[in-house]
């Protein structure tokens, strides 16, 4: 049971607890608020997406920038300013006729440890399925089913699927890189960057853009990053030391006793206290007027 859940629980059969639940709640609301507009997307990498009009081209170029979504986020912003205009006017269009030309026009491109030929492959596969399903929705819902209890199942089918089709003409082996852009959470990964691409694609509100139609976004799972990591710590979701998918289920799992039906809701906001208010653990001045300060107050985050 997870830390939420046990609390509720307390409440409930001994009414002493100091009502941390709606206190908790309150400031998702406070947050979601605050911090949940279009006009605050930047420096998100979710950006991008906004650059585009075509739901098609929309898609392609919100899977490069959550690809490419580790690292300093002005490198970020950078590799992918740098990425999509080598791509020209329609992510889409170059994808669909994506040739050896196109390789070559990615060739010396390089995000930290993701380069050019590592995009060259994710997106030769995509003009593979896009030729099949017609996007890259329709080919991952072949492996959605609307009965698993979240989105984790579906998801290690779309990677695992893609780097075997990758193998098939590779004499079976996929690279280090493209199993990067593609981690599988049957690994054991929180698969930060591919959950943070289904929150963009399923949710829909003024932040992400609900081109997605055919997932529950009930299904979600919460994009866990360094900055997540500690925010839920403070918040008391989980005490792992580590960030992987049992953390990022845990945290999930404590969201959703508050949003059933939209776990996943508050994740834009929430991290904005790190990426916007660059929270990074440490007490400092700045703290007194942090909605979190409290709960940092009061221990739960060590």
């Amino acid at each position: 049971m997870n830390k939420l859940a046990t609390a509720i629980n307390i409440i409930k059969s001994v009414g002493l607890a100091d009502g941390r639940p709606a206190k908790i709640k309150a400031l998702l609301v406070t947050l979601y608020e605050r911090y949940n507009h279009h006009r605050l997307i930047r420096p998100d990498p979710l950006q991008f997406v906004y650059h585009y009009s075509k739901p098609a081209d929309m898609e392609i170029a919100a899977f490069l920038a959550s690809a490419l979504a580790y690292g300093r986020v002005q490198q970020i912003e950078k590799s992918l300013n740098n990425l999509l205009g080598r791509m020209g006017d329609s992510p889409y269009e170059f994808v669909i006729n994506f040739d050896k030309d196109k390789r070559r026009t990615l060739k010396d491109f390089k995000h930290r440890f993701t380069t050019g030929d590592d995009i060259s492959d994710l997106l030769t596969l995509f003009r593979t399925i896009i030729s099949r399903c017609g996007s890259i929705e329709q080919y991952f819902t072949l492996g959605y089913n609307p009965g698993d209890s979240n989105i984790i199942p579906a998801l290690s089918k779309f990677c695992n699927s893609l780097l075997d089709i990758y193998a098939a003409g590779h004499k079976g082996q996929a690279t280090r890189g493209l199993k990067y852009l593609l981690v599988s959470p049957a690994g054991g990964s929180a698969c930060k960057r591919l959950n943070l691409f289904l929150r963009w694609m399923v949710r829909d509100d003024d932040v992400d853009t609900g081109l997605w139609k055919s997932i529950d976004k009930a299904k979600l799972v919460v994009p866990v990053d360094v900055h997540m990591s500690r925010l839920c710590k403070i918040l008391g979701f989980y005490d792992r030391k580590t960030v992987s998918l049992s953390a990022a289920a845990e945290i999930t799992e404590s969201f959703a006793e508050i949003e059933p039906t939209d776990p996943v809701k508050y994740d834009f906001a929430l991290s904005r206290i790190g990426i916007v208010e660059n929270c990074d653990g440490h007490q400092r001045s700045a703290c007194a007027n942090c909605e979190l300060f409290e709960f940092c107050r009061q221990g739960a985050y060590h």
